[in-house]
């Protein structure tokens, strides 16, 4: 970062004025003209560090206030060059960690994997730049949802099945959760709400897959349903996106819903999450006929279905280990998160990305990530040059070691591209086909795509005109017909009027082609 450059000269000075002999006798007035320095010097400090809070949610007023901390930093610093009884170590010794920071942040080297810190809100802080805020902060965040729940043997029981049978499931989670957590958590943040009850509702409804969807119509990380969506700002945004797969609306809709619970039913977190699950009016009724009654009274408790009264205590127990993961001896992995924009220099899709960026480091490669941060686009889905995805600089710089050229691009781009069905030799006498159902073999190994150079012709008889409608067959995917016959995804979509971002089609449906090249 630029920081460290600006700083090094002022580094330089410093640590030669460091040696120099100080005088111990001090007056009372140099003594109150020290102590100042050294307040404004703290100030400072807790000035560049907020800064660093705006630059992680991309704030942009937080390049100002680091710079201005900056230059009261080596105002300070030669004001204590001047007077007397002031130590440069001691100024120097700040000027340093900032520095140690910065470049850390710039080099995204790994983390001991051990937590330093008591729970994740300190583990983050480490590795993210939104998270570094004062540690009181983050204590007085556990704090608050630790004196809004009970901890019974419930939510103990509840632990015991996050770190047995549950625990990928739970790793899985925070690992989603970190590359979403700078849109998600200042949403809560905004509302006055613990940042683990957010991990831990996302824990229990979607592992933090942005794109889970449930049997019951439930969709998106935070799992709404429509009609509940809606009353909250979250559906159909005009584009055929279901904003409730966006990450950073679907927080914000959580927090809402939650503080409005929590204003209906007494503060309790319990009652509200049994709302969240079993349906606001069935938790505002049974608090109403209890007379305000605790969700663990045996009263209260058998009112709720069995599914609520397994789901309160597992959010509470996933928000708990998120908490105290040392306690527990969970260890839990770091990521590197750090927002970056990546722009395509040839078209891809994000299968084709995840194929040559490669592991990177991490257990499963960047997938899940690229999806979560791009819920509008489908994992398949071709998207042309300049398409500007969110990443993180890790994806990023990848991105142009890997997959703008050289050999894994162009195997990745082969896998993606190959087709199952071309290793099908016939033997056999061909059966004519409906001009309908024509399928063409325009496709090679390599190639098929829109987007793709064409394929040397073979030698056939001559091509059929082009059908202007197609029987989706068993298994296949809008992607796939649209490769088939070789035009755009969203156009196809558009021209059949298939909502983004499923494009869900089903055996048997017809599709108009009129989109279609042939």
């Amino acid at each position: 970062m630029h920081v460290i450059a600006r700083s090094s000269a002022a580094l330089l000075a410093l640590a030669l004025l460091a040696a120099m002999p100080q005088a111990h006798a001090l007056s009372k007035r140099d003594q109150a003209a020290v102590d100042a320095l050294n307040t404004r010097m703290q100030a400072a400090e807790a000035r560049y560090r907020a800064g660093l809070v705006k630059i992680g949610n991309a704030d942009p007023a937080g390049r100002t206030e680091v710079d201005a901390s900056l230059e009261d930093m080596e105002d300070i610093m030669a004001a204590c060059v001047k007077q007397k009884g002031c130590s440069p170590t001691t100024m120097l010794a700040a000027y340093k960690r900032l520095l140690k920071q910065n470049a850390d942040l710039a080099s995204g080297d790994e983390v001991p994997e051990d937590n330093d810190e008591e729970g994740l809100a300190g583990s983050i802080t480490a590795d993210v730049p939104e998270a570094a805020r004062a540690a009181a902060l983050l204590s007085a965040d556990g704090q608050q949802f630790v004196k809004m729940v009970q901890y019974n043997p419930a939510v103990q029981a509840g632990i015991r099945r996050w770190l047995t049978d549950m625990r990928p499931s739970l790793i899985d989670t925070f690992e989603n959760y970190q590359y979403l957590r700078q849109t998600m958590w200042p949403q809560f943040q905004r509302a006055g709400l613990p940042e683990a009850l957010l991990f831990g509702v996302m824990a229990k409804e979607s592992n933090g897959r942005v794109h889970s969807t449930s049997r019951a119509g439930a969709a998106g990380p935070m799992q709404f349903m429509y009609a509940t969506g809606r009353r909250f700002g979250l559906g159909d945004d005009g584009t055929g996106f279901d904003t409730r797969y966006d990450a950073r609306a679907s927080a914000a809709a959580a927090a809402e819903y939650f503080n409005e619970r929590l204003g209906t039913l007494n503060r309790s977190i319990e009652l509200s999450l049994a709302a969240y699950n079993g349906g606001e009016g069935r938790a505002q009724r049974v608090y109403n006929t209890s007379g305000g009654g605790n969700f663990w009274d045996e009263s209260v408790y058998n009112q709720f279905p069995a599914e609520t009264r397994d789901y309160v205590p597992m959010v509470i127990a996933a928000a708990w280990l998120f908490l105290h993961p040392k306690e527990y001896g969970l260890t839990l992995p770091r990521v590197d998160a750090r927002p970056a924009a990546l722009r395509l220099a040839k078209p891809s899709s994000i299968y084709e990305l995840t194929i040559c960026l490669g592991n990177g480091g991490t257990r499963e490669g960047f997938m899940r990530a690229l999806r979560n941060l791009n819920p509008r686009y489908q994992a398949d889905q071709y998207l042309p040059t300049g398409t500007v995805l969110s990443a993180t600089t890790k994806i990023v710089g990848l991105y142009g070691r890997h997959c703008t050229q050289g050999q894994r691009a162009e195997l990745a781009h082969t896998l993606v591209m190959s087709d199952a069905s071309s290793a099908i030799v016939r033997t056999g006498p061909v059966t004519p086909v409906q001009a309908e159902d024509a399928v063409y073999e325009a496709e090679s190994a390599g190639v098929g795509s829109a987007v793709a150079n064409a394929a040397p012709a073979r030698s056939k008889p001559a091509k059929p005109s082009k059908p202007s409608t197609y029987t989706v067959k068993r298994g296949e995917t809008l992607t796939a017909i649209a490769q088939k016959f070789q035009c755009d995804t969203g156009d196809l979509a558009k021209a059949n009027k298939l909502k983004a971002p499923r494009f869900a089609i089903k055996p048997g449906q017809k599709l108009k082609l009129d989109a279609c090249e042939g």
